[in-house]
Parts: structure tokens; C-alpha cells; sequence
């Protein structure tokens, strides 16, 4: 009965996955991963790139971790218009047939909110149709959205912190914890 007691709490937990390839050497990722180490009961911080250094994923205690949380959340910087590289192989590993879809013991995610935290470099206006990328970040992130809701979990709008790359300055940074906590804590 513990057991099960210890799970229902867990599962009120916000299991946060940090995809960096080099946290130490980050700015705002670094700065949200700090700020939600001072809430262990509410955040689990899981990081890939740490766990993970040399890419080989134990895909067996990542759905075991996954399947323990209600609420997931991505954080990661996006650039090159996508994910580090290592969440696109979590994905591929990790949301295999006959776990994350396609089977009646499948969907091993279904209804799990999952949400992406992410920083960008350049500004939101950038991410405009009369910015210099001419798509809105929404449409750019479509194929996280319809990952997530193939294998059924209920994918939520992302949080993004824009212009780090043009500015970087410590009161930049900072001013971007209590939003990234008010998205966490309205999932």
C-alpha cells in the first residue's frame, strides 16, 4: 500500500527532461535547472545529456520514468529550427511500437500532458511571417505537436524564451525564471 501511495505523489510531480548537450557552459537552461532544484517536491529533473553521454539510452528506464509522471515537460535550446540531438534519438528509442502506440498494450503515454520549455536566440518578432524566418514558432515545433498526439498524450502550448543570443546579460536571464515557473505550475 505504501507503494502505491508513493506513486500517487510521484505522479503529481512535474517530471522535467533537460536536453543540453553542455548545461555547465548554458545560460537560461542552466539558470531554470538551478531554480527548479529548489522545488524537489513539485520537479523531477532528468537530464539526457548526463545520463546519456555517450547516446546510449536505456530505453527500458526511460519508459518506466515516463510512465510514472502525469506531467512532462521538454527543456531544451532550440536551434538549427529543431531539438539537440539526442531528444530526437529519445524519441525514436524511447516511443517505440507496442509501448507508445500502435497496439493494444500501447499507448503507454496517453493523456500525459507533455509541453516543450524552450530558449531560442533570436527575437519572437524573428518568428513572424515578416520576420527573417517567416514562420511562426508554432508551426515550426507542428512536428513535436503531432508526435506527442499520435501516441495520444495531450500536448500543451509551448513556453519559449526568446533573444538570448542578443542578450545574454544576467537581468536578461533572471527575468526569465518566474514566467518558466507560472508555465510549470499551470500545466
Amino acid at each position: 500500500m505504501f507503494a502505491t501511495e508513493n506513486l500517487k505523489f510521484m505522479n503529481m510531480k512535474t517530471l522535467v527532461i533537460v536536453i543540453h548537450p553542455d548545461l555547465q557552459g548554458a545560460v537560461v537552461n542552466k539558470r531554470w535547472v538551478e531554480e527548479l532544484k529548489k522545488f524537489p517536491d513539485q520537479y523531477v529533473i532528468h537530464q539526457l545529456h548526463e545520463c546519456y553521454p555517450d547516446g546510449v539510452i536505456d530505453v527500458a528506464y526511460e519508459q518506466q520514468l515516463v510512465e510514472q509522471y502525469d506531467q512532462i515537460v521538454f527543456q531544451f535550446p532550440y536551434y538549427w529550427f529543431n531539438c539537440p540531438w539526442l531528444f530526437k534519438k529519445w524519441l525514436d528509442e524511447v516511443l517505440i511500437h507496442g509501448w507508445a502506440y500502435g497496439s493494444e498494450s500501447g499507448y503507454k503515454v496517453s493523456g500525459k500532458k507533455i509541453a516543450l520549455a524552450i530558449s531560442l536566440g533570436v527575437d519572437e518578432v524573428d518568428y513572424q511571417p515578416t520576420g527573417i524566418y517567416h514562420y511562426p514558432l508554432a508551426d515550426l515545433l507542428r512536428p513535436f505537436e503531432l508526435s506527442f498526439e499520435y501516441v495520444k498524450a495531450s500536448y500543451l502550448p509551448p513556453f519559449a524564451y526568446y533573444g538570448i543570443e542578443y542578450n545574454s546579460s544576467e537581468e536578461w536571464i533572471e527575468k526569465s525564471v518566474q514566467p518558466y515557473l507560472d508555465f510549470l505550475n499551470a500545466l
